[in-house]
């Protein structure tokens, strides 16, 4: 067999004993594909929000581990426990620092329920809906919560007093129907019991 390549049609020839048959094939480039347009660029080096301290703390973090990936849960850890929060802008600062496609920093965010994308209320309940706390009642939980307090599971109260979350697995199947209320766990709960722990915790005066 021969074949000669030649520009936008490529002309083969096939050669079988003593008879020779031309074929033409027409090749056709195609449009290389264009990565997705991000809706926010990546900060720059020198963006004004940047001027903020607790992004210092961030920056500490990262330079401790040389920018490298493996830092980005905890560099995640940092920005939340500064903001209370992950927002756009951050998550975009922590890929472009640590050399990581935004998506890969978005999935982290996203998957492990230790982080948020939303600004959290004074208090914050999380319940667990792991298989043994489902089965016994933490559904039952989460409307009881919902009706008393005019809030929905992921979101904040109106008045940023409460926000209600909720969780894969503690890892407590014995406390089930379990729930954590401003890091503490709480057990075998019923829908009164829970409702009647965060009304305490809110009404309860904060520390001096």
């Amino acid at each position: 067999m021969a074949a000669r390549a030649g520009g936008a049609d490529d002309e083969i020839k096939m050669v079988t004993g003593t008879n020779m048959a031309t074929v033409t094939i027409t090749m056709t480039p195609t449009t290389p594909i264009q990565p997705a347009q991000s809706a926010q660029p990546a900060p720059a080096a020198g963006d004004p929000r940047l001027s903020d301290k607790r992004y210092k703390l961030l920056e500490a973090t990262m330079r401790k581990h040389g920018y490298a990936g493996h830092a980005l849960i905890e560099s995640l850890h940092t920005a939340q426990q500064a903001f209370g929060y992950l927002d756009d802008f951050t998550l975009w600062h922590v890929a472009r620092s640590l050399h990581l496609p935004p998506s890969k920093v978005y999935g982290v965010a996203t998957f492990y329920n230790l982080f948020t994308l939303k600004p959290q209320g004074e208090h914050t309940c999380v319940v667990c809906l792991g298989t043994a706390c489902y089965i016994k009642g933490a559904r039952a939980a989460i409307a009881a919560i919902e009706q008393r307090f005019h809030v929905k599971a992921g979101g904040t109260t109106a008045d940023r007093t409460l926000s209600l979350l909720t969780a894969r697995c503690f890892g407590s199947c014995a406390l089930a129907p379990a729930a954590v209320l401003d890091g503490e766990m709480l057990g075998k709960l019923t829908p009164e019991g829970i409702v009647r722990r965060v009304e305490d915790a809110i009404a309860r005066e904060p520390s001096p």
